[in-house]
């Protein structure tokens, strides 16, 4: 087992602060792990005690509460809040906090980018990131930022489950011809582990964290064809008429705005990133995403 600094995991209840721990477990001992926790969470305090770990409760919300939680932890791993409306004071409060309690290292999970313009369709996604950048870095803190690309894990969440797929036999979404460097979840909590291990070797660095192919739905709707032995086929409908058809078939409205949003930015290349971090931080080529839509299809 490794020793490392006091090292804390945010998020540590989510699907990808817990793949981190895990990925973070097989070199490090349990004692030299912190993991922030909401108070509501009673189940996963109880689980996360039980294996060694320490346990720390803590919100975004409650600048309190992260003054208390963050002392002594020395390497802070700071996964964006998921609420979009509420995280830039959030994002603030656990700065201020990490810079009062002393930490030495924060690692950032942030997103690629290439538009930040106000009226680019992921402003208001992109605006909460940059400015959190801005405030690490203005902390004096050393930190090391990961802009990671789009989970493979969005891919399902965008275009159902296999029975949804069956049923339409089609991939309806408004993302044109746009690529995407898809990277499987676990391929980038490994990478954060490898990162926490040893973030001196990280320092003031930002990376960007894209899977090792690009593809486009059309490409997507080939691969479960040849999984599924069904023709699936791929359909980019306008903005407008793609509101228009979910609507008609009683998709929430919020969900509406966020694959309309997701779709307009993948059709605008947002996401077509080259860079090869993520594969030299790991040693290897990410998952294909064949495997992985067989895994799940």
């Amino acid at each position: 087992m490794g020793w490392i600094k006091k090292t804390m995991i945010t998020g540590a209840t989510g699907g990808l602060g817990s793949s981190v721990l895990k990925s973070l477990l097989e070199t490090t001992d349990a004692s030299n792990i912190g993991v922030l926790i909401r108070q509501d969470k009673s189940d996963s305090i109880k689980n996360y005690q039980s294996k060694g770990l320490d346990v720390r409760i803590g919100d975004y919300e409650d600048l309190e509460s992260l003054n208390n939680a963050f002392r002594d932890i020395k390497v802070l791993y700071f996964v964006s809040g998921s609420d979009i409306a509420n995280r830039m004071a959030q994002h603030k409060n656990v700065v201020e906090a990490a810079k009062k309690a002393g930490i030495e290292h924060i690692v950032y999970t942030s997103t690629v980018r290439k538009d930040e313009r106000n009226s680019a369709p992921l402003h208001v996604v992109v605006d909460a990131h940059r400015q959190t950048e801005n405030w690490i870095k203005g902390s004096g803190i050393d930190y090391t930022i990961l802009r990671h690309n789009l989970y493979a894990e969005v891919i399902p969440m965008f275009i159902g489950d296999k029975n949804q797929l069956l049923q339409t036999k089609s991939v309806y979404l408004p993302c044109g011809n746009g690529q995407v460097a898809f990277a499987p979840r676990k391929d980038l909590a490994q990478a954060a582990a490898i990162i926490l291990s040893d973030p001196k070797s990280y320092t003031n660095r930002t990376l960007e964290l894209n899977g090792s192919e690009k593809i486009g739905f059309s490409d997507v709707a080939k691969m479960l064809s040849e999984i599924t032995q069904e023709p699936i086929q791929y359909i980019s409908p306008g903005i407008a008429e793609f509101n228009g058809q979910m609507k008609k078939v009683g998709v929430p409205e919020p969900i509406i705005g966020m694959l309309s949003m997701f779709g307009e930015a993948i059709s605008n290349g947002e996401f077509d990133q080259q860079t090869n971090d993520l594969e030299t931080i790991l040693g290897r080529r990410t998952q294909s995403l064949k495997d992985f839509l067989t895994e799940v299809y």
